[in-house]
């Protein structure tokens, strides 16, 4: 079995963060092909930014997906997933999806422990998206500048197991997410200090693309997710527009 691993970030520290924690999932004779995106921001706050870094993850998966049996959006928010789904023929996985059905096999209530103020909007959102608003007991978030986003569990480790905490005491969380890249293994780490069950987004993903590569099942023919029909494009890399438009012959007209 081959993983692609997408950083939809620019960060390249962040990648071996990933790429370490993503190791200690895999099954013997699974292999990993780690990317980090070529545009971008270091780290996905905002809507924007999500935007951005869903463009990069498109741009990576279709000039490399060919001869993997799965690709892994490794940022939380799953920037890009829903229309990598849309547009490649194998499956796809989240850390946000994969982290917020673990939780909700885990407990009744989860908390999401988050690395900056601003994003928690971005985060409500995503989790709406995917149907768990109901089930999210908080977000709780670090609210100082991040110096140097692949040093964050060195800089801010305390102050995030204090986060944690406090989601359990006070919110009354049965499980908790450490979300995001940069907090790749973190959880692993700080597990036995904390008074439930913490789960790392890049484990939960990695477990699940193996399962669902494992399950074999069909790429759709019909409904919301078959194919997109085929039209020009104009101004893709060329391997995008062979998944988007699909006639590259008609995509690299001018005007088309």
């Amino acid at each position: 079995m081959k993983l692609l691993v997408i950083n939809p970030n620019i960060s390249g520290d962040v990648t071996d963060l990933i790429e370490s924690e993503a190791l200690r999932s895999i099954r013997p004779g699974t292999e990993l092909t780690m990317a980090t995106a070529p545009f971008g921001v270091a780290y996905i706050e905002t809507r924007a930014e999500a935007q951005i870094g869903g463009y990069a993850a498109m741009q990576i998966a279709a000039e490399c997906h060919a001869d993997h049996d799965a690709v892994v959006v490794a940022a939380f928010g799953d920037p890009g997933l829903a229309a990598l789904r849309e547009i490649l023929k194998i499956p796809v996985v989240g850390m946000t999806e994969a982290a917020l059905v673990s939780a909700c096999q885990v407990g009744s209530r989860f908390s999401v422990i988050a690395i900056s103020q601003r994003i928690q909007a971005w985060y409500r959102e995503n989790i709406a998206a995917c149907g768990f608003s109901n089930r999210l007991a908080s977000i709780r978030a670090l609210d100082e500048p991040l110096a140097h986003i692949g040093r964050i569990q060195e800089d801010q480790g305390e102050r995030l197991v204090t986060l944690a905490e406090r989601a359990v005491q006070d919110d009354g969380a049965d499980v908790l997410i450490l979300a995001g890249a940069p907090l790749a293994g973190l959880a692993r780490s700080v597990a036995s200090r904390l008074p439930v069950p913490a789960l790392d987004g890049v484990t939960c993903a990695l477990h699940q693309a193996q399962a669902l590569v494992d399950l074999g099942a069909a790429a759709p023919t019909a409904g919301s997710f078959a194919l997109p029909p085929e039209k020009p494009c104009k101004g893709l890399p060329v391997a995008l527009a062979r998944l988007v438009g699909r006639d590259i012959a008609r995509s690299v007209t001018p005007g088309g």
